[in-house]
Order: C-alpha cells, then sequence, then structure tokens
C-alpha cells in the first residue's frame, strides 16, 4: 500500500479519499494469464480507478486512482469475477478514551485508513477490532498513527507486521502444497487400477483378453466409470468449481480448458457405458482413463509448478530474517524486554553485545562496533558512539550501548528494503504488453480452436470419425498452456529482484530492470560516486635533509588552525599516523597565497608557489613531481621551514580503489561511460585518461547535469544510465532513462532513482546491468518456450500432421506436456538465483548476503582532483 494512499473504507458503503490515491490488494485464486487480465479487466471497470496492474507470481493487483476510491466496490468486482481478497483483523489497545465520543472518533479515524472495512471499538475493554484487507495492504502501523491523530494512544495487541504476514503467505502456500500433494496421491492411487484397466488393455492385447475372459468388458466399463468419476469429481472437483462458472461468465481460464476436457471425456464415456444407443456402433468406446489420467497429471503439474513458486520469494524471507524480534527498552527507569513491535520512537534502548540492532537510532551513550554488512554491504564493522546512527537489522559486535530510537517498523531502512523488493517485484515491465494482449483472448481461442477441431473431424475424419473429433478437440484444450505465459515475466522479476536485493541493489521500479538492460552510455558524477567525496592528503614529498613525519607534523600543526577542507585532510592525515599536533603562535592567514605560523619555535609557511616566490623560495626542485601531479590531476602546494623550502603537498578527493575496475568491467560489458564534474576541463581529462572514461563534461555546474545528460542523450539517441550520490544528483537521475543512486545503506530513500546501490561501491554499477541483461534474457526464454509450445503443439494436437505421417496427439501426452511447460517457465525463472555478478563486492552484497571479496584491479593510487 503506497504511504500516500488516503481512501476511507466502511463496510457497505463508498470509501473516501484524494485523487491519485493507490492501493495494493491480495489476489486469491488466478491460476494463469487469463486470470490476470479477467481481474485487470474487472478492477479497470470500477468507476474512479485510473490503473489497474495485477501479477501472477505475486498474486496482487496495484490500483492507483482517478477519484474518490470505492473499495466495496473493487472487492466487489474482484468476487465477481470469481476470485476473492483475503481479510484479517487487527486489534488495538486504546488508551486515552473517556466516552461515547471517544469511540466514534477512534471508528472514524481507523475506518477512514486506506484498505480498512470495518473497525469496532469498545469503550469498556479499551480495545479496537479492526477489519481490513490482508496481505500486507494495511500496516499496523498505520493505524496506530490514525489514532494519535485522533489525540488518542494505540498499542498493537496482535503483531501485523511484514514477518507475520509473510508467515502467513508461507503458511497458506504450504496449505496449498499439502492439499495439492493429497489431491495428486489420492488421483494417482485411483488413476493406476484405470490405466491398467482401459490402456493395458489398450496397448497389450493378453490383458484385453484377461479383462473380457475375469470380469468382462461391460463390467470393466462400470469399474472405470466408478473410479473415473471419483478423479474427475474428487481431486479434479476443483478445475470443474471454477472453470464452468468462468466460462458461463464468458471469461474462460485455464480450469475452463481442464474442466471442458476432461469433462467431454467423462461425459462421452458415461453415455458409451450406459447409453450405447444413442451413439454410432463403431463410436463406443470409453475414455475415462484419459479424463482420469488428465487430472492426475495436471494435478502434478500444479503440485511442482506451486513448490518452485515458493521457493521465488525466498529473497523476502530472508531479508525480514533480519528483524529483531524483541528489543531492550527503558521503561519506568528499569530495562524490559518488549516485542519489537512495541518500541515506538524516543525509546531508549539498550543493545548488548552479539545483539541485533532492532530499530533505526542514534547512539546516546556506550560505544561499539556494529556490523552493517548486511545492509551497506561494507565488510568491516563499523564504530559506534554516542551521536552515530545506527540501523535496525545490523549485529553488534563486542561493546555495549544505548540508543534513541529515531524509526521504527514500516520507518525502518529494514522496512524500506524489503517495501523497495516487494514494490519492483510486483510490478510490470514494458515487456510484458504484448503477453498481456495475447493472453486476454487466448483462452476463448483455444476453445474456439478446439470447437473447429471436433467439427473437422466430425466431418472429414474417417471412422469413427465422432471418436477421432472428441479426442482431437480435448487434446486440443489439455494442452494449452496460459499459465506458461502468464508466469513467464513474474517469475523472472521476481527471482531476479530478490538476487539484486541479495547483492545490495535495489530495483525501486521493476521497469528498470528492462530499461537498464538498454542503456548505452553510463554517466557518472565525479565527486562521491567515482570519488570518496571528501578530501585525503595524496602525496608528501619531502625535500632532502627533511623527514616524512616531522614534515607532516608541522604542516597539520599550522594547518590545524584552518578551516579550509584542505587543511582538515592533513590534519587528519597525521592523526591517522599517530603524529601529534602542536600548538602554534604567531598565526598569519595570508589571502590568496597560504598561511604561517610558528611550531616549537620553527616558523612553518604553506602555501602554493607564489606563497613559496613571495617568500623568495624557487619551487623548481619540485618541478617533476609538480608536472606529474599537473597531469593526475592534482595541484601542488609547499611547505617551507625557517625559510627553507620543505615539501611538496598535495591534497585530493582521491578515486574510490574500485572505481577502476567497475569502468572496465562497463566497458567489458559494451557500454561507454561519460564522466560529469565541475572540475576545470584539464584537470577532469587528466582524471579521464587514468580511467580511461570514453567522455567528459566539464566545468558543470550543480544545475546543468540536467542538460548534460539531455545531451548525451540526443548524441545518435542513446539511452542513458546516470549514477550519482542521490543528494545533489536528483534532477539528473529523474532525467535519465534509468537513475541509480549510489547509497550508503542508511539513506536509501531516494526517491528520484530508479535503483539504489546500497553500497558506495561502484563495481554494483556493472553487476546491475549485468544482472538485468541475465534477468531479461531470462523473460525471453520463458517467452519463447510459452509462445513456441503453445503454437508448435496445439496444431500438432488438432491433428495436422494426421494427413501426412498419420500422427495424433493423445490427450494424455498433452496433459503431461501442459504440466510441465508451467514448470519449466519457473525452474528457469530459478535459476537467476545463480546469477554470479561480473564482480564480487567486498563483503558481501548488502541486503541479504555476503560474497566473498575479490581484487579490484584498481590502480595503485588512486586519486583525484578535489
Amino acid at each position: 500500500m503506497a504511504p500516500d494512499a488516503s481512501l476511507a473504507a466502511q463496510p457497505r458503503q463508498a470509501t473516501s479519499g484524494p485523487a491519485g490515491a493507490a492501493l495494493t490488494l491480495p489476489i486469491e485464486g488466478m491460476t494463469c494469464a487469463s486470470c490476470v487480465r479477467r481481474v485487470e479487466k474487472a478492477l479497470a471497470a470500477v468507476p474512479g480507478v485510473a490503473q489497474a496492474s495485477v501479477n501472477l507470481a505475486t498474486e496482487r493487483a496495484a490500483l492507483r486512482f482517478a477519484g474518490p476510491p470505492d473499495l466495496p466496490a473493487v472487492l466487489g468486482a474482484v468476487e465477481r469475477a470469481g476470485y476473492a481478497v483475503p481479510e484479517e483483523t487487527t486489534e488495538l489497545s486504546i488508551e486515552g478514551m473517556t466516552c461515547a465520543s471517544c469511540v466514534g472518533r477512534v471508528e472514524r479515524a481507523l475506518r477512514a485508513v486506506p484498505g480498512v472495512l470495518d473497525a469496532s471499538v469498545n469503550l469498556a475493554t479499551e480495545r479496537a477490532v479492526v477489519r481490513h484487507i490482508g496481505g500486507g495492504a494495511v500496516d499496523a502501523g498505520a493505524l496506530e498513527a490514525a489514532v494519535r491523530r485522533a489525540g488518542y494512544e494505540a498499542r498493537r495487541i496482535a503483531l501485523d507486521a511484514a514477518e507475520a504476514r509473510v508467515d502467513r503467505e508461507r503458511e497458506s502456500r504450504e496449505r496449498e502444497l499439502r492439499a495439492l500433494r493429497r489431491a495428486t496421491l489420492l488421483a494417482a492411487l485411483l488413476t493406476l487400477p484405470l490405466v491398467l484397466l482401459e490402456m493395458g488393455a489398450h496397448l497389450v492385447p493378453a490383458v484385453h483378453h484377461w479383462v473380457a475372459a475375469t470380469i468382462g468388458i461391460q463390467t470393466s466399463w462400470y469399474l472405470q466409470f466408478v473410479l473415473a468419476t471419483l478423479v474427475v469429481f474428487g481431486p479434479g472437483l476443483r478445475f470443474q468449481r471454477k472453470g464452468w462458472p468462468n466460462l458461463l461468465r464468458g471469461a474462460p481460464d485455464m480450469n475452463s480448458l481442464v474442466a471442458i476436457g476432461t469433462g467431454a471425456a467423462w461425459a462421452y464415456s458415461t453415455v458409451a457405458t450406459f447409453a450405447p444407443a444413442l451413439l454410432p456402433a463403431d463410436a463406443r468406446n470409453v475414455y475415462f482413463g484419459a479424463a482420469a489420467v488428465i487430472v492426475a497429471l495436471i494435478l502434478l503439474g500444479r503440485y511442482l509448478e506451486a513448490r518452485s513458486k515458493g521457493r521465488t520469494s525466498e529473497a523476502i524471507r530472508r531479508l525480514i530474517g533480519l528483524q529483531a524480534r524483541t528489543a531492550r527498552v527503558e521503561r519506568g527507569g528499569k530495562a524490559v524486554e518488549v516485542p519489537v513491535a512495541e518500541v515506538r520512537a524516543g525509546d531508549i534502548v539498550l543493545v548488548r553485545p552479539g545483539e541485533r540492532v532492532p530499530v533505526d537510532g542514534e547512539v546516546t551513550d556506550g560505544a561499539s562496533f556494529v556490523d552493517e554488512s548486511m545492509i551497506t554491504g561494507e565488510p568491516l564493522p563499523v564504530r559506534k558512539e554516542a551521536g552515530a546512527r545506527v540501523v535496525g537489522g545490523t549485529v553488534n559486535k563486542a561493546g555495549a550501548f544505548r540508543f534513541r530510537a529515531t524509526a521504527v517498523g514500516a520507518d525502518t531502512v529494514l522496512a524500506q528494503i524489503v517495501r523497495m523488493v516487494e514494490q519492483a517485484q510486483g510490478s510490470k515491465l514494458p515487456i510484458q504488453a504484448l503477453v498481456d494482449r495475447v493472453t486476454m483472448w487466448f483462452v476463448p481461442a483455444v476453445i474456439a480452436v478446439a470447437a473447429l477441431t471436433f467439427v473437422a473431424w466430425l466431418a472429414f475424419g474417417p471412422d469413427p470419425a465422432l471418436t477421432f473429433a472428441l479426442v482431437n478437440a480435448v487434446a486440443v484444450l489439455i494442452i494449452a498452456c496460459p499459465c506458461a505465459m502468464g508466469l513467464a515475466t513474474p517469475t523472472s522479476i521476481m527471482v531476479g529482484t530478490g538476487r539484486a536485493a541479495e547483492l545490495g541493489i535495489l530495483f525501486r521500479r521493476g521497469e528498470a530492470l528492462q530499461t537498464l538492460r538498454e542503456a548505452q552510455v553510463v554517466a557518472m558524477d565525479k565527486t562521491g560516486t567515482l570519488t570518496k567525496g571528501r578530501p585525503e592528503l595524496t602525496d608528501l614529498i619531502p625535500a632532502p635533509g627533511f623527514d616524512e613525519a616531522e614534515i607532516l607534523a608541522l604542516i597539520a600543526a599550522v594547518e590545524a588552525r584552518s578551516e579550509h577542507p584542505v587543511g582538515e585532510a592533513i590534519v587528519e592525515a597525521a592523526r591517522r599516523r599517530g603524529l601529534p599536533v602542536a600548538e602554534v603562535a604567531d598565526f598569519e592567514a595570508v589571502p590568496g597565497y597560504g598561511i604561517a605560523a610558528t611550531v616549537n619555535g620553527r616558523r612553518v609557511a604553506v602555501g602554493a608557489d607564489r606563497y613559496m616566490a613571495r617568500l623568495g623560495l624557487d619551487v623548481a626542485a619540485f618541478a617533476k613531481a609538480a608536472a606529474r601531479l599537473a597531469d593526475e590531476g592534482r595541484t601542488p602546494l609547499y611547505a617551507a621551514v625557517d625559510g627553507r623550502l620543505a615539501a611538496a603537498v598535495a591534497v585530493a578527493d582521491p578515486i574510490k580503489e574500485t572505481t577502476l575496475a567497475a569502468i572496465e568491467a562497463l566497458h567489458r560489458l559494451g557500454l561507454r561511460v561519460a564522466m560529469v564534474t565541475g572540475d576545470n576541463r584539464r584537470t577532469a581529462e587528466a582524471i579521464a585518461r587514468r580511467l580511461g572514461i570514453d567522455e567528459v563534461e566539464a566545468e558543470v555546474l550543480p544545475d546543468g547535469k540536467v542538460a548534460v545528460v539531455e545531451r548525451l542523450k540526443a548524441r545518435g539517441r542513446r539511452r542513458v544510465a546516470f549514477v550519482g550520490d542521490g543528494i545533489n544528483d536528483a534532477p539528473a537521475l529523474a532525467a535519465a532513462d534509468v537513475g541509480l543512486a549510489v547509497g550508503t545503506g542508511t539513506d536509501i530513500a531516494i526517491e528520484s532513482a530508479d535503483v539504489v546501490l546500497m553500497s558506495g561501491d561502484l563495481r554494483g554499477v556493472p553487476n546491475a546491468i549485468a544482472l538485468s541483461q541475465a534477468t531479461i534474457r531470462n523473460i525471453r526464454q520463458n517467452l519463447f518456450w510459452a509462445f513456441a509450445y503453445n503454437a508448435a503443439l496445439i496444431p500438432v494436437a488438432a491433428g495436422v500432421l494426421w494427413p501426412a505421417f498419420g500422427v495424433l496427439l493423445s490427450p494424455v501426452l498433452g496433459a503431461a506436456a501442459m504440466g510441465l511447460s508451467s514448470v519449466f517457465v519457473v525452474s528457469n525463472a530459478l535459476r537467476l538465483r545463480a546469477f554470479r555478478p561480473p564482480m564480487a563486492v567486498a563483503g558481501g552484497g548488502g541486503a541479504v548476503e555476503q560474497e566473498p571479496a575479490a581484487a579490484a584491479g584498481a590502480a595503485t593510487r588512486p586519486a583525484a582532483a578535489s
């Protein structure tokens, strides 16, 4: 459910909310692509619905409203289409109510929450029972917030968090699997004697003679009738219950094909058994075995498909598994262990060694190292002390600390990650448009082909024409597989985006999977993307007779009085090496030249070459070093001690160690790389030469990046991906065909980007592009199989090979092929779980698992101009 959605729901009355509100509904009962189109068509017809998108793999519908939403009308449309929207109940404890008017106020507030069907508040028990759409469409945190806005306090009694929802979905899938397993086994047990009696008699003459000599052919038919009836209307009743009503509505689906096919075979055989006089003498045959085997094989296919589909959402379950179950919170001066759902913003939370951080917050006291690799992909634990941010789901190492909760429930970083992955998994790619157009007419077309097949064989087929007509028409109905077409795209998206999350790549919009694959140019902001985004001391070259450490300590002491970023970088370098930063006297700043001060009785001056000339010092001794630094895009500073030239120093924004390897990987993928920077052209081109960058856009002001993106697009009408840090690059990220935000893992809510890279590691860019290519390739394989399968085998089932080769396709083989078709598509999508990125990211992928570190092949001394 979109956070900005606001529609009010009450039982049997219209809801109210602003135009543009959005809602996500779970849909139960869909089995194939035809179901998807039917639900979309029904939802699109509801007044006020501007857009309806249904996903078969996630079994969810995403709605966007143009006018005031009408939730009962939406639910009614789904029900009339033959499907269901599950409901759930959440209980809240309400504090602060004093009279009946309070009850009414709380009830109205709860009913105004998008997705709520009804709310009942009891003043005596101070509890509210809220009935709402299930499947995570309504967040319990939204219910609590609504009550607080009404002026009361609310706490969940029954946890309705993402973990509980995923558990319920898993239990629902497991129940369905158990039911399918039981149905398949029962159908197989009842079908086996049928196969021996009917098909065995056809294939093995000795069996036919044995049956005729013992129980007799007619008795055998009676026995087959009993067994087939038990199969078709026992385990196979699920097809009849859904198939026939949908057919009568004029909206046939996969179940309708099975119901017609098995029903026709069973009915024909029943007539041949009990009223043979109604049929021509040469057409009095029974097909009870075929009807039963078809049901058994399709049930087996459904079971294998359901088992495979259950594995496509493992990434979400693993993400949610990072959440701590409980938290130690200070209440009334004591530490109390409470469920994590009861932690509120502002609570003081205690974290002991080895525990997971339960929610996001800011450290108030204590210190420790926290392993954030599952969120950021950074391999080393990060030191946390007072003022530092901590993220829920990360693991505390050795120390203990307390922190103030700043984000809980749906507002935590981990919850945002889960929400992003779910939204991407539920989206439709542009490539799906063709599939939707085909599947809308597929099942009616199959029924029409089956009818034509029946008529053609009845009119022109050999004797017994009726038998041939029935068998071939049933084969056409049974072999057609709209399921494979419906699952081809969404299953690949689910597995692909889940695998991306495991690698620390979050696709905020599923369509970015396709757009990213089509990118031809990758434009990158320099500062913070190609570089570390903060100045560092990159070079210190002492003159003869001077010690490097001593010179660094002297320069740092003078620069400690400066507020310039260059000075901060030098002081930080000295501190990292454990050098003392002494107090200074007689500090002097010469604008445009440099600074000077007395350190431990020695006069130290630091500045540009013109400052040294002003002091009467010749910097020619460092000419070669200065030329090298200029070629590398760095401008040198100089230091003088007691009137002698002492060192040349360079401070720059260093290139990240992984940048060069990432750019090389992009080139191997056939992409051109462009750099966008505000640096002067000489500096920018020096950096570009070192990194092998193809195109340079230099001297670009912050507000000029959009124009750069448009220029890059215009050159040859290329698709452009823009990579930025997600802060000052938002307009360019939005203007590009696909925007990739290089985050830090704790700042992932970057609305302008299509893709978020959890860590600052640029190797995530080629990994994201390679995964996009692999996912679209997988989707095309699935679509080719689904379309080629139907295009090739439906004509064969209709009997096109009979005139030339005398070959017909048995309905039993058709049932086996149909079942395996869906299994193939899902199994092929699951291969994406084994996707290996072209570049392993140090410390792991981020959100779910950890990858082994790999050598990046970076430059020996990466640096860039500041």
